[in-house]
């Protein structure tokens, strides 16, 4: 487990050097503190977890390292005081007339825990496909694929809405809403499902106050609950309302 951590985090010490070279790039380091960890409508924690996250991004390419550390226990399934995930995601944005696209590659790691597909082994690896288009007032709209061809070789999708409002020069409001659907082999792999069908909707609320350029404080709330009892059975979903701080820092 130590190993893995050390060589994440070189990995994105790398990229901020790299990074700090090239005139273009940003990197954002962040930390997230969440009541639960709920991952596509599925509770992985239900007690407090820690989330940091390091991304790089130049000319349209990104590549960000994702973790999550469990404070509390949860089920049998986790222990306190451990990272249970760490994941590695690559990719590239541009623009595609009016329609912001992206196309990446994400790789989960779970050093302590077997959170893939029964019998799997403690990774897996999906690629994604994101839209998104801005319809003014602050409204958008996105949508997003995930296809999982590690493991469970099926996918799941989302499509959103969302708002944003700026409250003044160093406060935005957000608000947003989506739902998704999931594949046979993907429900029936990770949320214990029988059928592919509308997996899980989720509605969040969010606030960002930037006290200075480069330093900004947030918190959120939100709640996820199944769509489909075929393809997201009820009492996988241990928590629906769920929420955090979030801390950011771009240098």
């Amino acid at each position: 487990m130590k190993r893995i951590f050390s060589m994440t985090a070189l990995v994105a010490l790398t990229a901020v050097g790299a990074a700090t070279q090239a005139n273009a790039a940003t990197a954002v380091a962040a930390l997230d503190v969440n009541s639960a960890y709920v991952w596509r409508g599925l509770t992985f924690n239900d007690g407090l977890v820690l989330q940091p996250s390091m991304d790089v991004s130049a000319n349209g390419f990104a590549f960000n390292v994702w973790g999550n550390y469990d404070v509390d226990d949860y089920n049998g399934n986790v222990d306190d005081n451990e990272f249970s995930e760490i994941d590695l995601t690559a990719s590239y944005a541009f623009k595609l007339g009016a329609v912001d696209t992206s196309v990446g590659v994400i790789h989960y790691i779970f050093p302590t825990t077997d959170m893939t597909a029964e019998g799997a082994d403690s990774s897996t690896t999906e690629l994604f496909l994101g839209l998104g288009y801005d319809l003014g007032h602050g409204f958008n709209i996105s949508t997003k694929i995930y296809y999982d061809f590690d493991q469970v070789d099926d996918f799941y999708m989302t499509a959103g809405l969302g708002y944003s409002y700026s409250i003044n020069d160093k406060t935005t409001l957000g608000l947003s809403g989506l739902i998704s659907y999931a594949g046979e082999d993907f429900a029936e792999a990770y949320g214990g499902g029988t059928d592919s069908g509308f997996f899980n909707y989720m509605l969040t609320a969010s606030i960002k106050y930037m006290v200075t350029d480069a330093f900004g404080v947030g918190a959120n709330i939100n709640y996820t609950d199944s769509m489909d009892e075929d393809a997201l059975p009820d009492e996988t979903v241990d928590t629906t309302v769920f929420g955090g701080l979030n801390l950011t820092y771009t240098f």
